[in-house]
């Protein structure tokens, strides 16, 4: 039986087989022809036997013309298979809006947001309501939901929007002594948050004491990350940083004074709050003795206990 045909090269064997097979039966016939022609007469069996021989024959000659035109289909098949792959891959792809953001959703957000963060200036967070945005804005309210499902992914933001400000500005900072560098973070931060005033002042009782929202929850560890970095980053990479664990120490005692100083920014009553500017420059003035107090063993200590409970009270052991 001839084999099974599954390629091409399975093709070529069936063809060498078809052509043995009938050299072989050709052969034995031309042999018996030979001897029927020296013998004294043909026997009936030897008849017989051609005739099962000739018999034989063409069934395996059927045979492989069947498996022939099977390989032919096949590879014809795999041609056309190949042809069209190849034409697909070639057609040019549909023309359609790009993935991700577009234009008209990023005015759309923008337009949502700053009315959102309008409204917790004028109310509060706690009166403002998303329904009341979505009035005010003039849409409907699951077009609001679409882009800011909740009033917590509002402030989350305005966090985002703030940190990621301060942090693309505090790469200039200029080089120079730790405590330069310090006031030059402080007052960057000032101008940033500065716009928003009006609304992080509605928002100061969820920043301080919400364990969800507030500077140190977790789900806005990312904006506090930044900010600390940048001022921790005030201290390690100044001219006179002290040894590198004292830094990272002292790095993050400021950051918590920063916070201080915004606080107070927040609650300044004094006209174009006139006080805070004159905090950051008594700040200026009393850094200097900070810097000669550092050589002192007990104030080094100071720092690295205080950065301590600073992490035990605030951050609660999450990433610094």
């Amino acid at each position: 039986m001839p084999p099974v045909v599954h390629d091409g090269h399975e093709c070529v064997q069936v063809a060498r087989v078809a052509a043995e097979s009938s050299q072989e039966f050709t052969g034995r016939g031309a042999l018996k022809g030979g001897e029927v022609k020296h013998a004294s007469r043909i026997s009936s069996e030897h008849s017989l036997n051609q005739a099962v021989a000739e018999s034989a024959l063409a069934v395996i000659e059927e045979q492989m013309r069947a498996a022939a035109a099977r390989c032919f289909l096949r590879i014809a098949t795999g041609h056309v298979l190949m042809v069209n792959m190849f034409i697909e891959n070639s057609k040019p792809r549909k023309r359609g809006r790009p993935p991700g953001r577009t234009a008209e959703g990023e005015a759309t957000r923008a337009r949502l947001y700053e009315t959102a963060i309008a409204l917790i200036g004028e109310r509060g967070y706690e009166a403002a309501t998303l329904r009341e945005v979505a009035t005010r804005a003039g849409v409907s309210p699951g077009l609001l939901y679409r882009y800011f499902p909740s009033k917590r992914s509002v402030v989350l933001a305005l966090y985002d929007e703030l940190s990621e400000e301060f942090a693309r500005q505090s790469v200039e900072m200029p080089r120079g002594r730790w405590r330069d560098r310090f006031i030059y973070a402080l007052e960057l931060s000032l101008r940033v948050i500065g716009p928003h005033r009006v609304t992080l002042r509605a928002l100061a009782p969820v920043m301080i004491g919400d364990t969800a929202e507030g500077v140190f929850a977790q789900s806005t560890a990312f904006s506090r990350v930044r900010v600390q970095t940048a001022f921790q980053n005030a201290v390690i990479e100044a001219a006179d940083a002290p040894k590198r664990s004292l830094a990272e120490a002292l790095g993050r005692l400021l950051y918590l004074l920063h916070l201080g100083v915004i606080l107070w920014w927040l609650l300044d009553r004094s006209p174009g709050q006139r006080a805070t500017g004159a905090l950051v420059a008594l700040l200026r003035q009393i850094l200097p003795s900070a810097t000669v107090a550092l050589h002192l063993r007990p104030v080094r200590g100071f720092v690295l206990s205080a950065d301590s409970l600073f992490e035990e009270a605030l951050l609660n052991g999450p990433t610094r």
